[in-house]
């Protein structure tokens, strides 16, 4: 399953962290020089939650940003429980 968000369609992000080494040339070296370039990828804070969608209550994937901004219905707190059937008395 896709790493989506279901209602700002964020997903993963690929970049790039490049490795350094030496001083800044304003702090008195001679600059900072590149020794690598790895791929990586920027993921969004994604939580399965139950929301209520088109008058249902069903679990979706949504980024904390969605949660957040208001865009999640949470379903209703269910306070039913079973009714509570007589019990014979002997006679």
């Amino acid at each position: 399953m896709a790493r989506v968000c279901f209602f700002t369609g964020k997903r993963t992000k690929f970049g790039r962290s490049i490795s350094r080494r030496g001083k800044a040339k304003y702090l008195g070296g001679v600059g900072r020089k590149t020794t690598g370039i790895a791929s990586r990828k920027f993921k969004p804070n994604i939580q399965k939650v139950r929301a209520v969608v088109n008058g249902r209550v069903t679990r979706i994937r949504v980024s904390c940003k969605a949660i957040r901004m208001g865009l999640v219905v949470k379903p209703p707190v269910r306070d039913w429980k079973p009714p509570v059937e007589a019990t014979a008395t002997p006679s």
